[in-house]
């Protein structure tokens, strides 16, 4: 990976920019090449009725491009690469049976190899991110962990041409409207000149870059931090990669200087426990929330949560740890980015043991807890199979209901539990 050019005196107007998170483009959408070194994956064919009825949709959806501010030839010339890709289709069909626990998710995501190679990178681009935590306030090592988390530092930013991908799942009708935003934000990126067609490449659902930022996202956050009048997050130069990163969970509420995640350990009884509560942490204190490192809980106001149960380590989640999960709404992904910060700066990782002989549910199972729990009044949201928040707070007031500790964690206890009662 190339060393950044970081500009330390940028212009006034890339300044102004960077303050404000506006993006700061070039007009037109030739020839922009992102100097990245990522060969596109090839496009395999699809039956030619699919293609013929493919390209009819692509002449179709140019009214509306246009009336979304794509101008007649950006579409034209963007879209002359758009392909039907059944690899996308047959990607996106694709559904995991077992849910991952969180401690082998976490043996993933800090790794001795990624960490080292965070530490490496730590070294090589120390005086960019000095300089991008300076102007947003966001720790090295937490902008370095979201890189490490979504594409390994830069290795598997994805090779997928990003016009077909999305045109193709835009066509595709599952959810076609989602994509049909990402396609026209898509356009409206090329429109102003940060990348071209051939080299504006990512992942099969259309996240790009370094740290992998959706069409919109990149409208919304993304920053020309090396003053070249492109935010070029696709070549190997990660440093407007990075920074948007950065520029992205500020304007979601990082707090400069304040904490994000600290391990706990509970008194006996604690029953406080969920995303959903807020709590003073010196209110936590008093009731007995101990830091196990040793210290004095931060200042804020925070939640607990325990992401394996009432037999996995507890954490006080803050502010700043929230703003982790609007990049990606996931508590293993959040503690993932955390943990792998705190292994890069050097910082003791989690010390409670994890119940690793508990097995994970099968989606059939997960599916049943949240149509068991729907029918006892306790979750009103979709039957998905998915554990997130809302089937968590469901499962922690049936717990409570039958008075056992409301940890919120989707067993076969808990399965067992509702199919008893």
């Amino acid at each position: 990976m190339k060393s950044p050019m970081m500009r330390l005196a940028l212009s006034a107007a890339v300044m102004a920019a960077l303050a404000s998170c506006a993006p700061v483009g070039r007009p037109g959408i030739g020839p922009a090449s992102s100097g990245s070194s990522v060969t596109p994956a090839p496009i395999p064919a699809a039956d030619p009725a699919t293609e013929a009825s493919f390209q009819q949709w692509v002449r179709n959806f140019r009214p509306r491009a246009v009336s979304s501010g794509i101008t007649p030839a950006t579409y034209d010339r963007a879209m002359s690469i758009a392909r039907y890709n059944p690899e996308v289709i047959r990607l996106d069909r694709k559904q995991a049976e077992f849910s991952r626990p969180v401690w082998l998710y976490l043996d993933s995501a800090v790794s001795p190899e990624r960490v080292s190679t965070g530490r490496q990178m730590l070294a090589q681009h120390g005086r960019t991110l000095a300089a991008i935590e300076a102007t947003y306030g966001v720790p090295r090592e937490i902008v370095l962990a979201v890189w490490g988390m979504e594409s390994n530092f830069g290795s598997n930013r994805g090779r997928m041409q990003i016009i077909p991908s999305l045109a193709t799942l835009a066509y595709d009708g599952r959810r076609s409207q989602m994509f049909q935003e990402q396609l026209v934000a898509a356009l409206k990126i090329l429109q102003a000149g940060d990348t071209d067609p051939e080299h504006m490449l990512g992942s099969w659902a259309g996240a790009m870059g370094h740290t992998q930022f959706m069409p919109t996202s990149y409208l919304s956050y993304a920053v020309d931090f090396t003053g070249d009048g492109r935010r070029d997050i696709w070549s190997d130069d990660p440093t407007d990669s990075l920074a948007s990163t950065a520029a992205y969970l500020a304007r979601n509420g990082w707090n400069r200087g304040q904490a994000w995640v600290t391990e706990v350990s509970l008194p006996e009884g604690f029953t406080a426990v969920g995303k959903g509560t807020r709590t003073s942490t010196s209110q936590l204190a008093a009731m007995g929330v101990r830091a196990v490192n040793g210290r004095g809980l931060p200042a804020g106001t925070g939640s607990i949560i325990r992401p394996a149960g009432a037999r996995g380590p507890a954490f006080l989640i803050l502010d700043n740890f929230r703003s982790i999960l609007r990049y990606n709404n996931s508590d293993s992904y959040a503690l993932g980015v955390s943990y792998l910060a705190e292994a890069i700066a050097g910082r003791p990782g989690i010390q409670a043991p994890w119940p690793r002989s508990d097995r994970p549910l099968t989606q059939a199972e997960r599916t049943e807890i949240q149509r068991l729990l729907t029918a006892r009044g306790f979750y009103r949201d979709e039957i998905d199979g998915k554990i997130g928040t809302g089937t968590m707070e469901a499962i922690s007031a049936f717990q409570r209901s039958i008075g056992v500790p409301p940890d919120g964690y989707a067993t076969s206890i808990v399965l067992g539990q509702l199919r008893g009662r």
